[in-house]
């Protein structure tokens, strides 16, 4: 028996609906498992990740220095200077 044939209809009733019973079923456990993956994956990777971040207290976004320079412009770390081959050749 395979899907196509619950999907046509050409088995009797009682297979059809028990096929479609255990759909239901397992979306239900489909999204219980997903919210423990999610949330082992969090506890797991995430958390120890932001742990060792906020104990090392490293500014990874470089805005501890912000307000003082006013400005959140970078100069850019090109090695020549910029010209209009550069340009036309993006990569």
């Amino acid at each position: 028996m395979s899907t196509t044939e619950l999907e046509r209809g050409g088995t009797s009733g009682f297979f059809r609906r028990l096929y479609l019973g255990w759909l239901e079923v397992a979306a239900r456990f489909g999204e219980a498992q997903t919210l423990v993956i999610l949330f082992l994956v969090y506890t797991a990777v995430i958390g120890p990740m932001a742990i060792a971040v906020g104990v090392a207290r490293r500014d990874l976004l470089h805005k501890r220095g912000l307000r003082a320079s006013g400005s959140a412009w970078n100069d850019a770390d090109t090695v020549t200077a910029p010209d209009l081959e550069r340009a036309r050749r993006m990569f």
